[in-house]
């Protein structure tokens, strides 16, 4: 009775092990383009969650009737590309003042105005 036990336990370790597969780590290196990039991409989320905890900008978010808490959640469901793209959109972005097309549009309109105004 024992050893008919004793050989239905190792039967039935034998099929488990042949029947389940292992996977194995696989250990090697990675170059600094791999390990900057992992950087990079946490060094963007942390710039767009500090713009988030604004007071400034949480007071826009709600004034649009966004939650603040919403948002950072979303910030944090994005994906590393996303929230590159977004940290490179907000630091390229002007702060408050105009492009380069916004100014050759005001010196063009001031142009127009004087060259109408003071045509004889």
């Amino acid at each position: 009775m024992r050893s008919t036990m004793k050989k239905m336990t190792c039967r039935a370790l034998v099929v488990s092990l042949l029947a389940l597969s292992f996977q194995t780590a696989n250990a090697g290196m990675i170059s600094a383009d791999q390990a900057a990039a992992a950087n990079a991409a946490q060094t963007d989320r942390a710039l767009v969650m500090s713009v988030l905890d604004r007071a400034e900008t949480t007071a826009q978010l709600q004034a649009q009737g966004i939650d603040p808490a919403m948002a950072r959640e979303r910030v944090a469901a994005m994906t590393d590309q996303e929230v590159q793209v977004l940290a490179q959109d907000m630091q390229t972005a002007p702060a408050g003042a105009l492009s380069s097309a916004g100014w050759l549009a005001v010196i063009l309109i001031a142009a127009a105005v004087w060259y109408f105004a003071f045509r004889k």
